[in-house]
C-alpha cells in the first residue's frame, strides 16, 4: 500500500485526487496539508511541518509560492515529491534541481498522459516537418480563472519540438508591438482565457498548402489527478533524481 500526503488537500485537484485514492486499493492518503481546515477522513494540518504521519511520497497540487516549502519538507524527510503546481519561478526550479541530487523529484507541466503522449510524437516528427517548411505555431486556452499566460503545458509542448531541433527556435508571445514577416526560426504561443475552459491545446504546423494539427482537450480536471497518482505508484523506491511523465508513459 502507498502512503501519499496530499499537499493541497482541499483544492479542487486536492478533493480530486483523494477521491480517486479512496477508489484505489493500491495506494491510501495517509495525510491532508492545506492553509484551510476540514473534516477529512485522514488527519490534516495547516502547517506542513506539523505532519509527521509516515508516509511514501508526498503529492503537491497547491501554489507556486508554497512549493519551497514542499521540497524543503520533502528533502528533510528524504520522502519523494512529486510536484504538479505550474507557474513555477526559476529560483523554485533551481531549487527542485537541487533537491533531485537528494530525493526522487517528479515534475511535470501537464500530468495528462494525452498530453505527453502529443510530446512524443512531436519529439519525433516535429524536426520532420521543419525540414519541410512548416512553420510552428501553438494555441492554448482555459479558463478565465487562470493567472499565468502562457500555459505551463503549451510551454512544455513548445519545449518538446525546440529539444527535437537542438533548441534553435525561438518563442513570440505577442505580434502587436512589431511589423514585420515571420522568421520561419520561431514558435509563436498565444493564450486565450474565458468561460470554465479545463485546458485546450493545439500544436499547428502550416505548411504550402497544408496545415497539420496536433490538438488536446481535457474534458476534466480529473485527467490531471488520474496522472498524478501514476506518479505516485511510479515514484515509489526510485533512486534518487528528476522524473516526469516521460518516464511513467515509458513503463506504461
Amino acid at each position: 500500500m502507498i502512503k501519499i500526503i496530499m499537499h493541497g488537500c482541499n483544492g479542487h485537484m486536492g478533493k480530486v485526487i483523494c477521491d480517486i485514492v479512496s477508489k484505489d486499493n493500491e495506494c491510501e492518503i495517509a495525510a491532508g496539508i492545506d492553509i484551510v481546515e476540514s473534516n477529512a477522513p485522514f488527519p490534516t494540518f495547516t502547517d506542513i511541518n506539523d505532519c509527521s504521519v509516515p508516509a511514501d511520497v508526498i503529492i503537491d497540487f497547491s501554489t507556486a509560492a508554497a512549493v519551497p516549502a514542499v521540497i524543503k519538507y520533502a528533502v528533510e524527510r528524504e520522502l519523494p515529491v512529486i510536484i504538479c503546481t505550474t507557474g513555477l519561478s526559476d529560483e523554485t526550479l533551481k531549487l527542485i534541481d537541487s533537491a533531485g541530487k537528494k530525493i526522487p523529484v517528479f515534475r511535470s507541466a501537464n500530468m495528462s498522459i494525452g498530453i505527453n503522449l502529443i510530446c512524443s510524437i512531436l519529439k519525433k516528427y516535429a524536426p520532420v516537418l521543419a525540414e519541410s517548411g512548416f512553420d510552428i505555431e501553438i494555441l492554448e486556452k482555459h479558463h478565465n480563472l487562470k493567472l499565468d499566460a502562457p500555459s505551463g503545458t503549451a510551454l512544455l509542448l513548445a519545449d518538446s519540438v525546440n529539444e527535437s531541433m537542438d533548441n534553435k527556435y525561438s518563442y513570440v508571445y505577442d505580434r502587436s508591438g512589431y511589423r514585420k514577416q515571420r522568421d520561419s526560426l520561431e514558435i509563436g504561443i498565444s493564450a486565450m482565457r474565458g468561460g470554465t475552459i479545463v485546458g485546450e491545446h493545439t500544436v499547428m504546423f502550416a505548411g504550402r498548402n497544408e496545415v497539420i494539427e496536433f490538438s488536446h482537450s481535457a474534458q476534466s480536471k480529473e485527467v490531471f489527478a488520474v496522472g498524478a497518482v501514476k506518479a505516485a505508484k511510479f515514484i515509489k523506491g526510485k533512486p534518487c533524481g528528476k522524473y516526469d511523465m516521460q518516464d511513467v508513459m515509458a513503463e506504461i
